[in-house]
């Protein structure tokens, strides 16, 4: 079978599975791709290629072994891993070789994954970018922080890999590299044995090519194998459109992913999908995100900026400074009023929509590899917890993918997926973007 690494994950996992392919097979297609565009690219920060082809083809020799059996996986630079060096971005752990796995990593392991690499994060998950290029323009950012990540998977390097979200690292990313981004339910994965910045906000998820490669990935990293029946909705989802506070941000491309994605859910949605008015609790929902946010962050690299702040880079300090400033009274009521925001939007997510359409980033990706883009349209998201899935639906004035993310109520995961699928099945493949 030829352009093997050109399988989704749910394909390769099946096709694996039933002894179709061979897993030696699948990683040597996704190697000699990652040999032609690499140096290109720039999604990974290493690779464990003899370990990888080891563990394949002991794999190919004994029993079918999980969820994951022989699929390569790439791991963000984020999290721990005792074969491969973490270094979280930044090279004050350019030498760092952790001995055990994040519990998310060992669980993918556990279920037959393939860890081929360690993909490139942004600092400490921050905003200090690397060297990753957006694939279909190697001028524009792939987003961040999770940039090797989406990259690798657009590019057809990896069928799956992961990424974390604090701020917008899952969704952006996904949108400008036109990829699926799921950040599911707060706490439904592990985050032990990965770099923190918030344990109030840290959330880990999954890219993928499709909504069940989403879910394939989702499932082996929580434990939570129900994701993957993802079923026919029984009943019309109530379905609206969700701007918030900071939509005078979005940019035309933007308007017209939701005005097609709107026009696509009213397929299968119970009423026509219209604007949705946020809750007023929530109004400020971004401001409180980027408080806490600040205040964490400030809080969980005390360690580093006293020991090595010569090796953090302008833009982490200047968030650090940030975060110091904010009195704990002050991050305290920001805390509160998150919790406020948060049962009125879960309240609004039961009386009276299901699934909420809202924008994953300003627009297409910015011709910069220097930034990341702005993640003020999932701040809030992030914050409320809640689980989030971008779709690509259109592309922009440079032929850049721009996506949406669809948001359901906590711990709705399964539900969200089985909505972000129909709306994926009425969707034309909007774009034409074909790697070289």
């Amino acid at each position: 079978m030829k352009h093997l690494e050109s399988l989704s994950a749910t394909q390769a996992a099946r096709l694996l599975a039933r002894r179709e392919i061979k897993a030696e097979d699948l990683l040597l297609a996704c190697l000699d791709r990652i040999g032609s565009r690499e140096s290109k690219v720039h999604a990974w920060v290493s690779l464990g290629k003899e370990k990888a082809l080891l563990r394949a083809k002991e794999l190919d020799k004994g029993a079918v072994k999980g969820l994951l059996h022989g699929l390569p996986i790439g791991v963000k630079d984020l999290y721990d891993t005792y074969d491969l060096p973490t270094t979280y971005g930044s090279p004050i752990y350019k030498d760092n070789h952790p001995k055990s796995d994040a519990v998310a990593v060992a669980l993918m392991r556990h279920e037959g994954g393939v860890i081929l690499g360690k993909t490139v994060t942004t600092e400490f998950a921050t905003f200090k970018p690397g060297p990753t290029c957006n694939p279909h323009k190697l001028n524009h950012t792939p987003g961040g922080s999770s940039s090797g990540s989406a990259a690798a998977v657009a590019d057809r390097m990896v069928p799956l890999a992961t990424g974390s979200q604090t701020a917008g690292s899952i969704i952006r990313p996904a949108s400008f590299c036109g990829v699926v981004g799921y950040k599911p339910s707060y706490g439904k994965i592990s985050i032990s044995g990965v770099k923190g910045m918030s344990n109030s906000l840290d959330t880990l998820g999954v890219f993928g090519k499709t909504v069940s490669d989403a879910a394939l990935g989702v499932a082996a990293m929580s434990g939570d194998h129900d994701l993957l029946k993802i079923s026919k909705l029984d009943n019309r989802p109530r379905m609206a459109i969700c701007k918030t506070g900071d939509w005078g941000q979005a940019q035309k491309e933007t308007a017209a992913a939701l005005s097609l994605a709107a026009f696509a859910a009213n397929a299968f949605a119970s009423n026509k999908v219209k604007d949705i008015t946020i809750p007023k609790a929530c109004s400020q929902f971004s401001k409180i995100q980027t408080r806490i946010m600040q205040f964490d962050i400030a809080k969980s690299f005390t360690f580093e900026n006293t020991h090595y702040s010569k090796l953090i880079s302008p833009e982490l300090k200047q968030i650090i400074n940030e975060g110091n400033a904010i009195s704990y009274k002050d991050y305290s009521e920001a805390l509160i009023q998150a919790q406020i925001a948060r049962q009125a939007i879960g309240q609004l997510l039961v009386d009276d929509v299901d699934v909420l359409i809202a924008p994953s980033a300003i627009g297409e990706a910015p011709a910069s590899i220097g930034k990341t883009g702005d993640p003020i349209f999932c701040r809030g998201w992030t914050l409320m917890g809640l689980p989030c899935i971008n779709l690509t639906i259109t592309s922009g004035p440079s032929g850049l993918p721009v996506g949406v993310q669809l948001i359901a109520g906590l711990g709705r995961d399964r539900y969200l997926l089985s909505v972000a699928y129909a709306l994926a099945r009425e969707l034309s493949d909007p774009l034409a973007l074909h790697q070289a």
